[in-house]
């Protein structure tokens, strides 16, 4: 006499098709197939999460830096001279400023050329 999955198999692929619910054709219909897309997207998923991080940081000194450059200062030289002059602001609220608040981003920099 064979085994029958019962109430906790189906609820395991249920939970898995319903994971793989936007997919296309048997990647959304089969449980093995669907199991295998949605473990492949939750690895791809994680592993983005903690790439985003870096691609943010990258942009933020690319916006930093061509604000900076266009004063008459290298991002490398107004790190350095933030550090100095003890100004504590993230590259996150830099680039921000550099991108919307030019004015404020060039006290900040002449504050830091004058330490």
């Amino acid at each position: 006499m064979r085994v029958k999955k019962g109430f906790k198999g189906h609820r395991r692929h249920k939970k898995f098709l319903k994971m793989a619910k936007g997919m296309r054709g048997a990647r959304s219909r089969l449980y093995r197939t669907a199991r295998e897309q949605v473990l492949r997207g939750l690895k791809i998923a994680y592993k983005e999460r903690r790439r985003k991080k870096r691609t943010f940081r990258a942009l933020w000194i690319v916006r930093i830096n061509a604000a900076a450059r266009a004063l008459g200062v290298r991002y490398s030289e107004l790190v350095h001279a933030l550090g100095k002059a003890e100004i504590s602001l993230d590259r996150k609220v830099l680039a921000e400023m550099a991108v919307k608040d030019l004015d404020g981003f060039r006290a900040v920099v002449e504050a830091a050329r004058a330490a």
